[in-house]
């Protein structure tokens, strides 16, 4: 790869980690909540920005948009909620068209029945989890687009241990934020496991789909 492209391009991913894993030293400091949200944002905004700056074409653009909304969606949940699940549902609805027109040509069984797994179990376990019976349904709602875009990627022709494990680890750390208004309430897992499985996983999904576009386009 030219010197030119390292100077300029894989910066972005290097930006994305120290703001991302910093952000999880930092987020229970005394930091102004403007500053906060902004640094929250940061780590998977410049995923986005990685995205569109090694890969030209309309896949790369479909990636770095979702991780622009998952970005957003970091930001909105800290003001109000249901506006962040929304910016994330977009996200989860432009990925999951994105994994379907890169869907795998064949499956083996194991492999179905996974995705039928996460499609199915991922909002089923949502809806049970909050104690507040009547968030269930809101909450169930958000996570069939969680459930069946984890299945989209885990099902696609994109590597499954990067960008289905980046999935599952999004799922996970989803399914950890409805524990902590359920059953783990008064546990410390869910506040010390969330965000690293969170933004791990959006670096996994991002890098692995960018980097199998470019293989794909040197080889074609």
């Amino acid at each position: 790869m030219p010197k030119r492209a390292l100077a300029e391009k894989r910066p972005w991913l290097l930006a994305s980690l120290l703001a991302g894993i910093s952000y999880y030293f930092v987020r229970d400091g005394q930091i102004p909540g403007l500053y906060l949200m902004a640094w929250k944002g940061a780590g998977v905004a410049l995923l986005a920005l990685y995205a569109l700056a090694r890969h030209k074409g309309a896949d790369s653009r479909q990636i770095a948009a979702v991780m622009a909304f998952g970005a957003l969606g970091d930001v909105l949940i800290e003001l109000v909620l249901e506006w962040g699940a929304v910016a994330f549902l977009i996200g989860h609805l432009i990925a999951i068209h994105l994994y379907w027109r890169h869907r795998r040509a064949r499956l083996s069984p194991s492999q179905k029945l996974a995705g039928i797994a996460f499609a199915v179990l991922i909002p089923a376990i949502s809806f049970m989890l909050p104690s507040d019976r009547a968030a269930a349904p809101g909450v169930a709602f958000y996570a069939l687009g969680l459930g069946v875009m984890t299945a989209a990627a885990w099902t696609s022709s994109f590597p499954r241990y990067r960008v289905g494990l980046g999935a599952v680890m999004f799922a996970v750390s989803d399914l950890l934020i409805f524990a902590r208004i359920g059953p783990m309430a008064q546990s410390p897992l869910p506040n010390l496991l969330i965000w690293p499985l969170y933004y791990f996983g959006q670096f996994l999904i991002c890098t692995g789909v960018v980097g199998e576009l470019r293989r794909r386009s040197a080889t074609a």
